[in-house]
């Protein structure tokens, strides 16, 4: 009998803690932003985008040129090898082998994990982002939001009401609309 009392108020407990639980959940303040949309419709958000693209194109060039220029020490080393002695031959293959090493640096220093084009892009990218998570979480404290979404980075969101959706108002704040 008391085993049944014990089990009974612990139930009891456990749905009270789960209710009060759920009532707390429910109770949070949600916004979301479109973070695609508000950098689409962002000026010196493109006015970056089209110089990451001219200086990457432009170190493009640069690499495809010394690949260029390896394929053509390479075509005339077999036209020649013929004609070559042994050293001239060891020459000319580490003359190949250098200008395809330099090839590969050039293409490591430009687009590799830590190259020139991420730092560019770091440079030019990160004040706007920063700028823009100001401003969300200005309006977040201002409006009272406990958690504001990118609805652009959510696949699982099916529908949201348009009331929820601050990113108009992130870019009036940045001067954009």
């Amino acid at each position: 009998m008391k085993q049944r009392h014990c089990i009974y108020t612990f139930s009891l407990l456990a749905l009270c803690l789960l209710s009060s639980l759920c009532c707390s959940v429910s109770a949070q303040k949600v916004a979301f932003v479109d973070l695609q949309y508000i950098l689409k419709n962002l000026p010196q958000y493109e006015t970056a985008n089209e110089q990451l693209a001219m200086v990457s194109k432009r170190w493009q060039k640069e690499v495809d040129a010394l690949n260029e220029e390896a394929r053509v020490l390479q075509q005339n080393y077999q036209t020649e090898q013929i004609f070559l002695s042994e050293d001239m031959k060891k020459e000319r293959e580490a003359e190949i082998l250098a200008k395809e090493k330099e090839a590969m640096d050039a293409k490591r220093r430009y687009f590799g994990k830590e190259g020139e084009l991420f730092k560019k892009r770091e440079a030019l990218l990160k004040p706007i982002q920063d700028e823009i998570y100001a401003v969300i979480q200005e309006i977040a404290q201002e409006k009272r939001y406990d958690v504001v979404k990118d609805r652009s980075a959510d696949p699982s969101l099916i529908y949201m009401s348009s009331k929820m959706d601050i990113s108009d108002q992130v870019l009036q704040r940045l001067g954009a609309k």
